[in-house]
């Protein structure tokens, strides 16, 4: 075993994180780390990593025989521990081989930065892992998926004998998860030791050896992957058995809440980023829209929200009545809602509380006087939380500190205080747990039963087929593809989104 731990315990001011949790890795072996969000996973990842020191925590755990005694992330590195974490860690303003390279610059003489030497190292280093990314790129213009292979890769190139991934795939394209899959194959092959942690079963049960569960703060079983199922595993994470996986509830289509005729955008570039888009949504209808990495998915919502790109053609409207572009206080107030893809950047102010982040969307409605009805937030945030069952100490609990399932929560509780009559989810399951999965499908459920309207963006297949009632496939920024959940097979709609590719 090259990593071993033993009744780890690790408490916070009123939680225990961690109770009694034992672990271990062998040498090349791809070890699965399942759980909902809240038991466990991260704060473990940040024990092993150094960042919860040692003495901070109960119990112990080795490296390769020796008991780790790590004082910082530092000493977790330099006993050959790397860490993917799910919230991204790059310098936005920094060039792709200067964030691959932060703090391990390769320098001439005089310490001086070797800069041709960088580039040219991490040119060969994207190349290795057949990551399609310029070094030159500045991070802060890539997306969300393309950022995450940076970190791939940056975590790659430092040769560690022990890799942890955590949710490394849930910004990625299909064809991308591949590519990383058969990564994590090859440094197998080659001895060095994974854990590796999602939310997406699938993949655990392609990629790894043995699947660790926990829940709520405590390791429940440890099982060989050729030995268990899929049912099984989600059963012990939450503690019980669950039905259909994708619970859409039938309704019945309305009204035409918003129509969308020949819409054609450029970026701030001037170049065209989608083309000639029609679609019509319908009052109780869930309209699915995927596509590869770069459809314009994201850029579609953005858009539709006021929020992004430059319209040279095209119609949208919301109710009947036409919505300019570039207002997205007037589309909020117009009952247009967006729950963005990327949380953190976008939905939250992290250093603020859960009640301070509800409320941001919605203060004209318990505003008086230029003042904030604070009895009436509580009222309404109170049960927003109660109804999303966000996982926290209260609503003065810090949003930053939250798990990404619980962040999301409050991201997604933020956009429905608004009222709104369509609600656009852009990756709303990314990064969360089969349990929680369940609970925002109902909230869509319970939405279009209400007569709103919901468009869901996501890059996982069965879940647009499983939870839409059409499904649109962006290629290159135009619709490839148009099916009705009765027609949508994986097959189909990877051809509509690959037609042009």
């Amino acid at each position: 075993m090259i990593l071993r731990a033993q009744n780890l315990t690790k408490k916070f001011p009123g939680v225990t994180a961690l109770s009694d949790v034992s672990f271990d890795l062998a040498e090349g072996e791809i070890h699965a780390l399942c759980g909902e969000n809240g038991a466990g996973k991260s704060t473990l990842i940040k024990l092993l990593s150094g960042i919860h020191p040692h003495g901070s925590y109960e119990g112990r755990f080795e490296v390769q025989g020796e008991e780790a005694r790590f004082a910082g992330i530092g000493d977790s590195a330099r006993a050959g521990i790397a860490v993917i974490y799910q919230e991204l860690a790059l310098v936005n303003e920094m060039s792709v081989a200067e964030n691959i390279f932060l703090g391990f610059e390769p320098r001439r003489w005089g310490g001086l930065v070797d800069w041709p030497r960088m580039f040219r190292e991490a040119k060969a280093l994207l190349d290795r892992f057949q990551v399609d990314l310029d070094p030159a790129a500045m991070v802060k213009d890539l997306g969300v998926g393309q950022k995450q292979l940076v970190e791939i890769v940056k975590a790659l190139g430092k040769n560690s004998r022990i890799l942890i991934l955590d949710e490394p795939t849930a910004a990625l394209a299909e064809h991308e998860v591949q590519v990383l899959l058969e990564i994590l194959r090859d440094l197998r092959r080659r001895g060095i030791a994974c854990v590796y942690i999602s939310h997406k079963l699938e993949e655990v049960f392609a990629i790894s050896d043995r699947i660790t569960v926990l829940r709520d703060g405590r390791s429940i079983t440890t099982m060989k992957a050729s030995e268990t199922s899929r049912a099984e595993v989600i059963a012990k994470m939450v503690g019980r058995e669950l039905g259909d996986l994708f619970p859409r509830r039938a309704s019945k289509p309305g009204e035409v809440l918003v129509s969308v005729e020949k819409l054609t955008v450029k970026d701030a570039a001037g170049h065209e980023r989608l083309h000639d888009v029609s679609f019509e949504l319908r009052a109780g209808e869930v309209l699915g829209i995927g596509g590869l990495m770069g459809a314009g998915r994201t850029e579609l919502l953005m858009h539709l929200y006021g929020a992004w790109g430059q319209r040279s053609a095209g119609v949208v409207r919301l109710a009947g009545s036409e919505m300019k572009p570039g207002d997205p206080a007037k589309a909020l107030r117009d009952g247009l809602a967006l729950v963005s893809e990327d949380r953190r950047r976008y939905g939250l102010v992290l250093e603020e509380g859960i009640s301070f982040n509800l409320s941001l969307s919605s203060l004209n409605e318990i505003t008086r006087g230029g003042l904030v009805n604070r009895s009436l937030e509580a009222k309404r945030n109170r049960s927003m939380f109660d109804q999303l069952r966000v996982k926290a100490t209260g609503l003065e609990a810090v949003v930053g500190r939250l798990s990404g399932g619980n962040q999301q929560k409050v991201v997604i509780g933020k956009a429905l205080l608004t009222g709104p009559q369509v609600v656009m989810l852009d990756e709303p399951t990314r990064g969360i747990d089969v349990g929680a999965k369940i609970e925002i499908y109902e909230l869509i459920n319970q939405l279009t039963a209400e007569g709103k309207a919901v468009i869901l963006v996501s890059s996982e297949l069965p879940e647009l087929i499983g939870m839409s009632d059409r499904i649109l496939m962006l290629n290159e920024g135009r619709i490839g593809g148009e099916f009705t959940r009765a027609e949508a097979t994986q097959e189909k709609l990877m051809q509509a989104a690959m037609a042009h590719a």
